[in-house]
């Protein structure tokens, strides 16, 4: 790659013509081939043949350096897998908190099932975006769902409570300036200048958002009042959150309120709350745990059709000639329902990594872009009038009513003359090219690791519950504007904002609140209860015997099913970097990868030495299989169950199921791993070590 190439992929000029800066700053594609070129393919096959600009900057030179970036002599060095948050070095990643890193892996985890490689040029020069045939399924729906909860509704709640903040005189100075400024700009009939540099003064300067607007915990400001408030939870724990629930990590509790948050849907929602996923679910035999299961979200309809029959209502698809085709509608249209919600929780990760850019992504030049799109409509606003504007909006209105008949043939000779066309002019290939999402840049910060020989240290495990104490609050997560104190509160306002108070979580509109919340089963109700899950838990554990036995009389599907309910020993889950135990047909050993031989490689064996001194530099290991790292086009997350399996296994045995990979080579050949502890380490290693370009399904 020529100099020129690495600094307009980077969005740094350094000391060549201004105008691979130019390029970069400007919102156009970086690449035409999709409409130019759209069936050639582009292969590689190592990170260092850098095909999109997250494999260029994981293999760069970065000026400041975590443990990860550092030189290595050794084939893999272990950075803190399986240690305790304390004893893990920091920063991993230079410009990043170890918090913040886990953050992204966690959600990460969560986010992406299935990646296929892609041949073709990627949009924005990123590899990982969702395929436009991405599958449906209710967990994935489930996963969505979550992820807009966590970037949308909880940064749109933000900005509701600093509109409140502003509004409600407490913090009067400050309110003070911005009456001042809005009416100064009124009278001049420089509203529209006003906001427009106020825009580009926020995007540019990203110190002037914490002067214009003071941060102070989402969870400790009213939204009606803008005062200060009680956390929901009853303590301020976290500062990101709408709760302020105390947290073991950063962004736990948003991740947890994401979780409730999906819970409280219904019918639709309901399913996916169950983890419902027949595409990563093995395939199920007369006699499987699977199959003897009915499936539970069946309850909620049933429910719906029983109160309809106590009314006098007929029930059933014989009565109701609606119920069919509704609930084929209604499912048929989830999967564009699902892509939307991911593609605005895209472009809101984009739009937040584009102002606040983390390394080793540029600093700068998507801040330059934003500024220099507002830029031009301060000049105009200069210079229109009211009149001119509304006369312009008004005549688009009427063009665009009315003007179908050459509306419709222009696009119909642009489709034409350029097929696919519409991709160019997609945000991620113009405004925010170049921009990635929390998942594009997660998948950065595991290629650097994987670049210098130094895998990622998964997040930490914690079982404890967090603690019920206020977390420690810095000038970063409460500060005010000048003489102002924050919130315009008192020291003993905030402290007694922050302590605990245990009846504060409970607390509800009214009794008919109370009423409709509360769900008693009563002491009768809890032995049946009780009794029910007794039975069904020696049933589970019948029928994971007889997998054994059924095993060995040549059950493919029983082979799958073995060791995928782990005894509970947390030793189980000490595995990584390297070898990860694993099954293969029902055989237990290892998935291990080697990256010191010609061909990087990940195999399986059953040698049982593996256990004690690992499978690195050795010669005299015999896999069962090996899959060069470069061959693998598709990896899969499967599930040790089917999915009402492990909601009953995880009822009534109170155990972790052990879920298996899919990886797919470029011939074809599919490899399952089962019994797989650490399957999501696996996979991060296994889509970050090699050159391919990923599609996420």
């Amino acid at each position: 790659m020529s100099a020129d190439e690495e600094n307009k992929r980077n969005g740094f000029s350094g000391q060549n013509t201004t105008l691979p800066k130019m390029v970069d700053v400007l919102p156009i594609p970086s690449t035409t081939q999709p409409v130019s070129e759209p069936e050639k393919h582009e292969i590689a096959t190592t990170i260092t043949d850098e095909p999109t600009l997250s494999h260029a900057l994981a293999t760069d030179d970065h000026e400041e350096k975590g443990l990860a970036q550092q030189e290595h002599d050794e084939e893999v060095v272990d950075l803190g897998w399986n240690e305790k948050k304390e004893e893990i070095a920091a920063p991993l990643v230079g410009g990043l908190d170890n918090e913040d890193l886990w953050l992204l892996i966690r959600r990460f985890n969560k986010q992406i099932y299935h990646v296929k490689e892609v041949p073709t040029a990627v949009p924005g020069d990123l590899d990982l975006n969702i395929a436009d045939d991405e599958e449906f399924s209710p967990d994935k729906l489930r996963a969505n769902v979550e992820r807009f909860y966590m970037t949308v509704v909880v940064g749109v709640l933000a900005a509701i409570k600093h509109i409140m903040r502003l509004r409600s005189w407490r913090e009067t100075r400050r309110t003070a300036w911005f009456c001042a400024a809005y009416f100064a700009a009124w009278a001049f009939d420089l509203i529209v200048p006003l906001l427009t540099s106020t825009l580009i003064t926020l995007i540019v300067y990203p110190r002037s958002r914490d002067i214009l607007f003071p941060p102070a915990p989402i969870a400790m400001v009213d939204s009606k009042s803008g005062g200060v408030q009680k956390p929901k939870a009853g303590v301020l724990g976290s500062t990101d959150s709408a709760t302020g629930a105390p947290q073991n990590f950063k962004g736990e509790a948003v991740e947890q309120e994401a979780s409730n948050f999906v819970n409280g849907f219904t019918s639709i929602v309901v399913t996916s709350a169950t983890g419902k996923n027949p595409q990563a679910s093995p395939p199920s035999e007369t006699g499987s745990p699977d199959d003897s299961i009915p499936d539970p979200t069946g309850v909620t309809v049933a429910a719906a059709e029983a109160k309809d029959v106590a009314a006098g209502g007929k029930t059933g698809p014989k009565h109701d000639k609606t119920k069919v085709p509704v609930e084929t509608a209604m499912w048929t249209k989830m999967r564009p329902i699902m892509h939307g919600v991911a593609d605005v929780s895209d472009t809101w990760e984009r739009l937040a990594n584009a102002l606040s850019p983390t390394a080793p992504f540029p600093r700068d030049i998507y801040r330059l872009r934003l500024a220099a799109l507002i830029a031009p409509l301060f000049l105009i606003s200069l210079f229109v009038t009211s009149y001119m504007f509304i006369k312009g909006v008004t005549f688009g209105i009427g063009f665009g009513f009315f003007g179908d008949p050459i509306l419709s043939r222009g696009l119909k000779w642009l489709n034409h003359r350029f097929p696919n066309w519409q991709k160019l002019l997609e945000l991620r290939n113009t405004i925010l090219k170049g921009v990635p999402t929390n998942a594009q840049l997660t998948i950065t910060l595991l290629r650097i690791g994987e670049a210098n020989k130094a895998p990622l240290p998964p997040p930490p495990y914690i079982s404890e519950p967090p603690p019920e104490k206020p977390t420690d609050i810095t000038d970063a997560e409460l500060r005010a504007t000048g003489a102002d104190p924050p919130l315009n509160a008192t020291d003993e306002e905030l402290r007694e904002a922050m302590e605990h108070d245990p009846q504060t979580a409970h607390e509800t509109g009214g009794p008919d609140i109370d009423a409709a919340k509360g769900s008693k089963h009563g002491k009768r109700g809890s032995k049946i209860l009780g009794l029910f899950k007794g039975t069904t838990k020696g049933a589970v554990k019948t029928a994971i015997g007889t997998d054994h036995a059924r095993a060995k009389a040549g059950s493919h599907h029983a082979r799958n099913r073995l060791g995928a309910v782990p005894r509970p020993n947390a030793a189980d889950r000490i595995s990584g970097p390297v070898d990860f135990k694993a099954r293969y047909k029902g055989s237990k050993g290892h998935v291990y990868i080697t990256t010191k031989s010609t061909i990087p490689a990940v195999s399986f064996s059953t040698d049982e030495t593996i256990e004690k001194i690992g499978s690195q530099e050795r010669e005299d290991l015999h896999p069962l299989w090996t899959i060069a790292i470069g061959d693998i086009a598709e990896l899969k997350k499967v599930g040790g169950y089917g999915w009402k399996a492990k909601i009953v296994v995880g009822w009534s045995l109170g155990r972790e199921v052990a879920d298996g990979l899919e990886i797919t080579d470029r011939t074809g050949n599919v490899r399952r791993v089962t019994a797989l502890p650490m399957r999501d380490e696996l996979f991060n290693r296994l889509v970050a070590i090699g050159g391919q370009k990923w599609e996420a399904w």
